[in-house]
């Protein structure tokens, strides 16, 4: 033991000093172990801080030491730091910085402007350099719109990466499980905590007889099929019993057994916690305010509609009781209460409120028998005799002797009711209704409709002359009443009489107030406007009446006579229109289609003298007139008279030498087949007239007739030397090069017009069509989209474009083309054949309509209405429709002018021309 100590050291078992580091004396740095530096940890762990790094701490002199480095230095502002950072901070120091930083903001100012304009104009850089995603797909985003359902359906799903086992799941086989299993299921479930009574007299299970059950026992074995059986049976049973045994025929009625359980259930749709919110707060108001009726009305309906018809009505007699001075109370009680109680509750609201119309007026609905109401409408006047309302119900159920009577009562206890007046007066006979107006305009002198009712009945009786004094007597006892005249209620009024059949009062009303309230300047321009006014509402009197005061004033206008004319061929007769334009020419002489019209309508009634003696009148009022030379070259024509036309037309053109009247007879020979005749008119008159581009285009077109298609190509190009801004003669001639194969200089030929004339949608829809013809679409579109940029307000180019786009694109083109051009007849006829094609007839009609409205002269409209209603209208309607266009004279249009003008045609008339037209018209697609 004791050499063992002797070895030992003496440190061992002590603790360490302070500050020993093992190993250090050696050189031993020592090593780290898990339990030193912790477990390992993910690179987002937070530390736990055991051994934290110790943070150095820099020294006061550290701090206040300046960075000299040359890299902490510039040249015009120095060191970074502050060099003055040791020196205190006084008053001064902080009046400079104030200073300071005051310039530097005025020096911002200065420059903001031009700042932030670099800026905005550096970022709309970077935006067009760097367009978002977004903005680069923009384009593409907007052409979704015209992608149709077809091309949407046709875009194939995304494919599903799903195994062919999850992707084609078999279905779940129920089998339903046979009855005896279920027996047998219920006989080893079935267990027994008892012995019955009967189990122990009979001893046990067994049976007491042989062979035979016990009594009250039953089969383990349960027959579940003949159980299925029995419950069948047992519904053929009942089914029976509900059955008619003679028909066979059901007595249940399926509909009125769901009409009764949709009975039971509550009509309103709302959530049920509103109803609740709504309930509870009526309520809170009709305890608050028990005497206020609309609570009561309000509580009422809300039951009413939640289905619960009785408590609506225990309301609303409670209400009654609250509020018995409140009329629609008791009104609301009467409709929720059955008819015989309604009545009770109508009569104690009677009693309650003896002076309210409405009560009685509802007391006299509920009694169905018309004496019965009689007499309430007699009890409640004897109550309330000053009430209009009442009178009138109550002489509504008279006879004509009663009510005569009635009325005398009434108008004595409501001297003020003009209707109770004016009724009692058509009751009356001719002189006790004067003297009923009378007393009338005493008791009522600032009304008009007394006044107008005695001039109706004065002209009613044959006393024309004295309308006139009456009108005028009314103006004036009413400017004396200090009654403004009211120009418009005037005019309607006017309307009425004219509607009631009182015509002579109509007009001198009509000329009574026409000019009150008129600044002189501005009459004219009034006048026609009401007129057109009155014409719209179908009151021609009236507007007669307009135009003739207007004529009375202006006598020496020709656009009023002109106007009146118009309106009279349009809404009168025959005679009304020849008397008008006889006064018209004695007026306005000079006027040449006055003369003209009253020409035409003597020949269209095959009065062709008469015609003849206005033309030679016409013509000594204005000679050498080329409108009357022409329309009397036209009256002889139409009237096969040819050999006196062609006298007049030399006659014309030895007195009046025109270019029309040079081509007219140029024409006149042509149709009648003198071919050598024409040439040789045509060849006199492009000496004299070389600028009128119809004598060249007839030209080429009868040495087109001839075959001579040099010679017509010759005077198609001298033609264009001397009228290059002639439209029609530029597609001619490109028609014809195409007619003889040559594409190529027909496109030539309609580039070299559209250089000469630029910005000329005629030019440019040839074009179109040229390409369309030759099967080149795609250069078609092409044209198509230059001249849309050329001509972009151009309704036929619209019109073309619309059927040159895809189906699916073709309501989209029509709604920019809408957008663009909303008032051309080319787009709305476009419009309409599309809708035709579509197969929306009512919307096609009315759009066809429409285009009638907005230009009666479309001649293309009519020939399509007309081909639309051989096939959707009826014989009556197209009858109708011929008629209308015949009025119209519709003379312009690309499909019309290809009938019309054509020579074979000449002498065709309208109602010819418009079945011709339409036929050679294709049903749209």
């Amino acid at each position: 033991m004791s050499v063992i100590s002797k070895k030992k050291k003496s440190f061992i078992g002590l603790p360490a000093p302070l500050g020993y580091v093992p190993g250090l004396g050696r050189g031993a740095t020592g090593f780290t172990t898990r339990s030193d530096i912790g477990p390992a940890r993910e690179a987002g762990d937070l530390s736990d801080d055991r051994h934290p790094t110790p943070i150095k701490k820099k020294d006061d002199d550290e701090d206040d030491e300046e960075d000299l480095n040359d890299a902490n230095y510039d040249e015009f502002s120095g060191y970074g730091g502050s060099i003055c950072s040791k020196d205190p901070y006084d008053k001064d120091d902080e009046e400079a910085d104030a200073i300071y930083e005051s310039v530097d903001k005025r020096m911002d100012e200065k420059r903001k402007e031009r700042r932030e304009k670099r800026l905005k104009d550096e970022l709309e850089q970077y935006r067009q350099e760097r367009p978002k995603i977004q903005q680069q797909f923009s384009d593409l985003k907007r052409k979704l719109s015209e992608v149709s359902s077809e091309e949407w359906s046709a875009i194939p799903e995304v494919g599903d990466a799903r195994n062919k086992k999850k992707r084609n799941p078999k279905k779940e086989k129920f089998i339903p499980v046979p009855d005896n299993f279920l027996a047998k299921a219920a006989a080893s479930t079935e267990t027994n905590t008892s012995i019955d009574g009967r189990e122990q007299r009979f001893g046990g299970l067994a049976s007491a007889l042989p062979g035979a059950a016990t009594p009250g026992t039953q089969s383990s074995d349960i027959d579940m099929k003949k159980i299925g059986q029995a419950r069948n049976t047992l519904m053929d049973i009942k089914l029976t019993q509900v059955s008619d045994s003679v028909s066979g025929q059901t007595v249940v009625d399926p509909k009125g057994y769901l009409t009764d359980l949709q009975s039971m259930l509550p009509t309103h749709g709302g959530d049920i916690n509103d109803v609740k919110k709504a309930r509870l707060l009526l309520k809170s108001v009709r305890e608050t305010n028990p005497k206020h009726p609309p609570a009561w009305i309000a509580s009422a309906r809300l039951e009413e509609v939640t289905g619960k018809l009785q408590a609506a009505r225990n309301l609303i007699m409670k209400g009654c009781e609250e509020c018995p001075k409140a009329e629609d109370v008791w009104l609301e009680a009467a409709r929720l209460m059955p008819q015989d109680q309604a009545k009770a509750v109508i009569a104690q609201g009677v009693r309650q409120i003896a002076q309210s119309v409405k009560v009685w007026i509802k007391a006299a609905e509920l009694e169905p028998e018309m004496k019965a109401k009689k007499r309430v409408f007699r009890k409640a006047l004897e109550q309330i005799p000053n009430s209009v309302r009442l009178w009138k119900a109550a002489v509504e159920l008279e006879e004509e002797e009663d009510a005569r009577i009635m009325l005398s009562r009434a108008v004595e206890c409501c001297p003020t009711s003009v209707e109770l007046w004016l009724a009692l007066a058509r009751l009356e006979s001719y002189e006790n209704g004067r003297k009923v107006l009378n007393k009338a305009r005493e008791n009522i002198p600032t009304d008009r409709q007394v006044w107008i009712t005695a001039a109706k009945l004065e002209e009613a009786h044959g006393n024309t002359h004295m309308v006139e004094k009456i009108v005028e007597r009314a103006l004036a006892s009413l400017r004396a009443n200090m009654v403004e005249i009211n120009r418009e209620q005037w005019i309607k009024d006017g309307e009425d009489c004219e509607k009631a059949g009182s015509i002579m009062t109509c007009q001198e009303i009509i000329g009574a107030v026409i000019g009150i309230g008129i600044e002189d300047e501005d009459r004219k321009h009034t006048w026609m406007e009401d007129a057109e006014t009155c014409a719209s509402n179908d009151a021609t009197e009236c507007a007669r009446a307009i135009y003739a005061h207007a004529l009375s004033v202006f006598p020496n206008k020709k656009g009023i006579w002109l106007q009146a004319a118009y309106f009279e061929k349009d809404r009168g007769t025959r005679e009304s229109l020849e008397n008008l334009l006889q006064k018209a020419v004695a007026h306005c002489p000079k006027a040449e289609v006055l003369w003209l019209m009253g020409a035409k309508s003597k020949w269209l009634a095959d009065d062709v003298p008469a015609a003849r003696s206005i033309l030679a009148l016409a013509f000594q009022a204005n000679p050498n007139s080329e409108e009357i030379w022409l329309a009397a070259v036209k009256l002889e024509s139409e009237n096969n008279e040819y050999e006196r036309a062609r006298r007049l037309l030399e006659k014309a053109r030895s007195s009046a030498p025109t270019a029309r009247v040079m081509m007219k007879s140029a024409k006149l020979e042509w149709c009648l087949g003198d071919i050598k005749r024409s040439k040789k008119l045509l060849e006199e008159s492009v000496k004299h007239y070389p600028d009128f581009a119809k004598l060249w285009i007839m030209k080429g077109q009868i040495e087109e007739q001839l075959q001579n298609n040099e010679a017509a190509k010759d005077a198609y190009n001298q033609g264009l030397k001397k009228c290059p801004t002639a439209i029609p003669l530029w597609i001619i001639l490109s028609r014809f090069e195409e007619g003889m194969g040559q594409i190529t200089r027909a496109r030539s030929i309609l580039e070299k017009a559209r250089l000469k004339n630029p910005r000329c949608p005629e030019l440019w829809l040839e074009s179109v069509r040229i390409e369309n013809r030759a099967n080149l679409q795609n250069i078609a579109q092409t044209l198509m989209a230059r001249a849309m940029q050329d001509c972009p307000n151009s309704g036929i180019l619209w019109a073309e474009a619309i059927f040159m786009e895809p189906r699916p694109q073709r309501k989209t083109k029509s709604v920019d083309a809408l957008k663009k051009c909303e008032h051309d007849p080319h787009v709305l006829l476009a419009v309409s054949k599309l809708f035709w094609s579509e197969r929306k007839l009512n919307k096609a009609r009315e759009w066809l309509h429409r285009t009638i409205k907005l230009d009666q002269d479309f001649g293309d409209a009519w020939a399509y209405l007309y081909k639309f209603d051989q096939s959707q209208g009826t014989q009556e309607s197209q009858t109708e429709l011929i008629r209308k266009c015949v009025n119209a004279e519709p003379h312009h249009g690309e499909k019309w002018c290809h009938v019309s003008k054509a020579i074979k045609h000449w002498r065709l008339k309208t109602d010819a021309i418009l079945p011709m037209v339409a036929a050679n018209l294709p049903v749209p697609t």
